[in-house]
């Protein structure tokens, strides 16, 4: 199923709740299936102790060292049941339809988000989707269910970009303080100011796990291009043109200062930060990213 995944990119496909559930499917069995799953997404169980396998446990749960170690068949006992919550943040403002190789940062988003909520939803773990820009805010609170997992897709493939980030933005309408949650921001950094950074810290709490998911195209990220260009900010609609040449450094230089200040100001908020870029193997990068979160845990 893994040399399908490509073929799968496509607008036909992308774009509806059936094309969605099979991209993630492939994407979750080809290339996350192997990962822990008590720490891929959720929390899965708090361990408490062992005890001895007994006919109708879920497989699951067996401690395969301690069968390495002792010959005998382990189960992890559990003490309390911590399921949580996985919640997809998606900023839907204009700047997430930039393209790049006929693949926009918002059908990148699309797929991200599917496959993650895929693995929660086999997981066990209800999943929930806001998105939102400085006109509309639209929220479909976590649950669980085939019948909910569909719904997610299809409120997912409905959202509208339009727009810009906005300036502010209460917290408290993103997520539920007295929840256990897992959030995934996913955006691509474009601000004017500081006003997502400021929002994501504003995310975390002593109960939840906060991460951003930072989309960038290739052409945008090595501002590869030549000549004389002209620029077109989607949000605005302004343009500018440009020398590259000259351009290039003083870009470059800037670009890696701000994602740099980013990372730093949500790593020291206890927030999780990924790049991830248009061009990459999204199951892949996805692979990447959930064995790094699990060697965190």
């Amino acid at each position: 199923m893994k040399d399908d995944y490509r073929q799968l990119l496509k607008p036909d496909v992308i774009n509806s709740v059936a094309g969605l559930t099979l991209i993630s499917r492939v994407i979750v069995d080809g290339y996350l299936s192997g990962l822990n799953r008590s720490r891929s997404v959720g929390a899965g169980l708090e361990f408490s102790q062992y005890r001895g396998y007994e006919p109708g446990d879920d497989l699951r749960l067996l401690d395969w060292k301690m069968l390495a170690r002792s010959g005998r068949y382990y189960v992890k006992q559990s003490e309390i049941d911590t399921h949580i919550s996985v919640k997809f943040i998606i900023d839907t403002s204009a700047s997430m339809l930039h393209k790049e190789s006929d693949i926009s940062k918002r059908d990148y988003a699309n797929v991200l988000i599917a496959s993650l909520a895929h693995l929660a939803h086999s997981q066990g773990d209800a999943t929930g989707l806001i998105a939102l820009n400085d006109t509309t805010l639209e929220a479909l609170q976590p649950a669980l269910g085939k019948q909910h997992f569909n719904r997610f897709l299809y409120q997912l493939l409905q959202l509208r970009n339009e727009g810009s980030w906005p300036q502010d933005i209460a917290s408290e309408k993103l997520h539920n303080r007295s929840h256990k949650e897992l959030i995934f921001f996913i955006t691509d950094f474009y601000e004017n100011q500081d006003e997502i950074t400021d929002m994501v810290k504003q995310l975390k709490t002593s109960r939840n796990e906060v991460t951003v998911l930072h989309l960038m195209g290739r052409n945008e990220y090595e501002f590869d291009y030549k000549g004389q260009v002209i620029f077109e900010d989607l949000e605005s609609g302004t343009k500018v043109k440009v020398n590259t040449k000259e351009a290039r450094d003083v870009y470059l230089e800037g670009l890696q200062q701000y994602i740099t200040h980013a990372k730093e100001e949500l790593l020291a908020s206890g927030i999780g930060y990924e790049l991830f870029m248009l061009d990459q193997h999204i199951g892949e990068a996805l692979q990447l990213f959930l064995k790094k979160r699990a060697k965190l845990s």
